[in-house]
């Protein structure tokens, strides 16, 4: 859990509304595609995602326990709208980091401010 955690009945009621109007199509932002693993409802998760190499990763701002999370886990992928395209994404895996060195620089540093060490990173199909 993150320093953050407070804030995700907010960000799910009123920032990921908003957010998702443009965030498949503004760069460093996009919206993960994902299935509810009871329900098979589709969901649409804005979030900042960063390349390392041909992988997608996502800061898990508030933690791997979160249900988007859980089911990217659970069905081993997702679609990511980013730049006005969709792309398959599979094999995810979490990893915790300390460090954050697979975030830029700045990124990383804010990012520690914040207390996040957990990341998702996909790779394409």
């Amino acid at each position: 859990m993150t320093r953050l955690a407070f804030l995700r009945t907010f960000t799910i009621r009123f920032v990921n509304p908003v957010t998702r109007r443009f965030a498949g199509r503004v760069p460093g932002f996009a919206i993960v595609h994902h299935v509810g693993r009871a329900t098979g409802r589709p969901y649409a998760t804005p979030m900042n995602v960063f390349r390392d190499g041909e992988a997608w990763v996502m800061a898990l701002t508030y933690g791997a326990e979160v249900q988007w999370v859980r089911n990217v886990l659970a069905t081993g992928g997702c679609e990511l709208e980013v730049r006005g395209r969709r792309l398959r994404l599979t094999d995810p895996e979490l990893i915790h980091d300390p460090s954050r060195r697979l975030m830029p620089i700045p990124v990383r540093w804010f990012l520690g401010l914040l207390g996040v060490t957990d990341f998702l990173r996909l790779h394409p199909a």
